[in-house]
């Protein structure tokens, strides 16, 4: 049977983490979790205390999710990365789900996403995330993947300061077979709350289409700072 490394990139989510890490021991159904790796960005709250606390380890980075994750994924011991953000919790049996998946072929994949607190908006968009195309993809949804296909498709692209997960799953279609697992993560809505809920769901729309008519990691990165960096901090 495969091993499962889960990989948390954190910046100052020391409360996150509190809820976080006890939910994952909970919520697991099988001992084939050999690590909770917490990629730390420089964290100025007691964001590495909690993680190790709870029996994560810890491994530094620069900032930048992609940085971070991958990082993370240098130092993994499981034949399974699952990548996972700090405010998204996987559903009960995550691990066995995913390992379920695994036994029949070999495959990337997510859950399908679920916003708490619920809205209608974000439950419109949250639906489609149980279409499997590229475009219905997002970090949200946590990725799961075999590590000698990460390591052949070289990782997250580290130019990427946001996108860097849709990109990756781009690559990831283009190249292996993806699966949606039909159930749910839950993620916080913390940052639709801040922003506006309509207003920041637009902002990302703006972001997807600037990448499909080509835009770069600059171009996309120097918007995010513009209209969502600051009204979300």
């Amino acid at each position: 049977m495969s091993s499962i490394s889960i990989i948390i990139p954190v910046l100052n989510e020391a409360p996150r983490l509190e809820v976080l890490l006890p939910s994952l021991k909970a919520r697991a159904e099988t001992d084939r979790i050999c690590e909770v790796i917490v990629a730390d960005g420089g964290s100025r709250d007691s964001s590495v205390e909690t993680a190790r606390r709870h029996g994560a380890r810890v491994c530094k980075s620069a900032s930048g999710r992609a940085k971070q994750m991958n990082t993370g994924a240098l130092e993994a011991r499981g034949e399974i990365l699952y990548f996972l953000h700090a405010d998204s919790f996987p559903p009960q049996g995550f691990d066995q789900q995913i390992l379920r998946r695994m036994a029949k072929t070999p495959c990337a994949g997510c859950f399908r996403l679920r916003f708490e607190p619920s809205h209608w908006f974000l439950n419109f968009f949250a639906w489609w995330t149980r279409v499997n195309h590229p475009i219905c993809r997002g970090g949200d949804q946590s990725l799961f993947i075999p590590i000698k296909w990460f390591r052949d498709l070289g990782g997250f692209d580290e130019r990427f300061r946001i996108y860097e997960d849709n990109e990756f799953i781009g690559r990831i279609y283009r190249n292996y077979s993806f699966t949606i697992i039909p159930e749910d993560v839950t993620t916080s809505s913390r940052r639709y709350r801040k922003v506006g809920v309509y207003l920041l769901q637009y902002r990302f729309c703006v972001i997807h289409m600037k990448r499909l008519l080509g835009a770069g990691p600059e171009e996309l990165y120097a918007y995010y700072e513009k209209h969502i960096r600051g009204r979300s901090a």
